[in-house]
């Protein structure tokens, strides 16, 4: 049976994410400004998704908040592919006391907790921003991806066009660019988009715990970190909100990634 594409679920994705990233050009509202006045206001014509306990208005939080999850996700998964790739890459074509090594040290990391590696990569770096943050996360997303790509190259640098490229002067990353990563990139871009998904969960995770972003720079995570205090208070929709715009992203990522998935499970399949 055909499985159908999620035309859905990508006009979803697509459509908060051209939100986000051109909100400035239909929101002149700064969304650190604080009217103290109108804290706590539920949703009306005025806020139409309400304030926060500091007065800002969550619509605006809303798609400038989108925005640096989003960031976070591809530049962590950004991140996470290139080491991956170069891990893997190299874990497969070097000699056999030199896979073994790497992959025992692949193996090494992937015991440790991801959440905690994560923390403890960040408290290196200092205070969180968006750049230390997408960095500590996709430097503990990219054990298995890497696993995936070392199966790859291990059956791809017998093939005769590897060999003879080889043959003829061909560098490491030459046969790297030129003939093994445009046959395997297709194998983990299922892999990479499930990244952005997972990066973009964690950093809500970090924030939620008051390990992310701080409050002041806004983001869906930072935003749901105040879960607390909005319930104590009955401001349902300060938590309400973001969490259908963070689990609507997630949702139309899983689905994207799940489709090319099974859709490079049938090619393999079918050869």
């Amino acid at each position: 049976m055909k499985r159908k594409f999620p035309l859905f679920s990508l006009t979803v994705l697509l459509a908060i994410a051209a939100g986000c990233f051109g909100c400035g050009l239909f929101l002149s509202t700064d969304p650190a400004y604080m009217d103290l006045r109108n804290c706590n206001t539920a949703p009306n014509h005025s806020f139409f998704f309400g304030t926060d306990s500091l007065g800002r208005d969550i619509f605006t939080m809303i798609w400038y908040g989108g925005r640096a999850s989003l960031l976070i996700g591809f530049l962590a998964a950004f991140f996470s592919t290139l080491l991956a790739v170069l891990v893997g890459s190299v874990s497969g074509y070097a000699p056999a006391w030199m896979d073994g090594i790497l992959m025992r040290l692949t193996d090494l990391v992937f015991s440790v907790p991801g959440l905690l590696l994560t923390i403890f990569l960040q408290a290196t770096m200092g205070k969180a921003n968006v750049y230390s943050l997408s960095l500590a996360i996709g430097l503990t997303g990219w054990m298995s991806m890497a696993k995936v790509v070392r199966t790859e190259v291990l059956q791809l640098k017998s093939t005769e066009y590897v060999l003879a490229a080889k043959c003829l002067g061909g560098g490491f990353f030459h046969l790297l660019c030129r003939h093994l990563a445009p046959n395997f990139i297709p194998s983990i871009l299922f892999m990479a988009v499930m990244s952005v998904r997972n990066a973009m969960v964690a950093e809500a995770t970090l924030s939620f715990m008051g390990l992310g972003l701080p409050v002041e720079a806004v983001s869906w995570g930072s935003m749901l970190s105040q879960a607390e205090n909005a319930l104590l208070s009955r401001a349902w929709w300060i938590v309400l909100i973001p969490g259908i715009f963070l689990a609507g992203t997630i949702v139309a990522l899983t689905n994207l990634g799940n489709y090319m998935r099974k859709s490079i499970n049938k090619r393999h399949s079918n050869l």
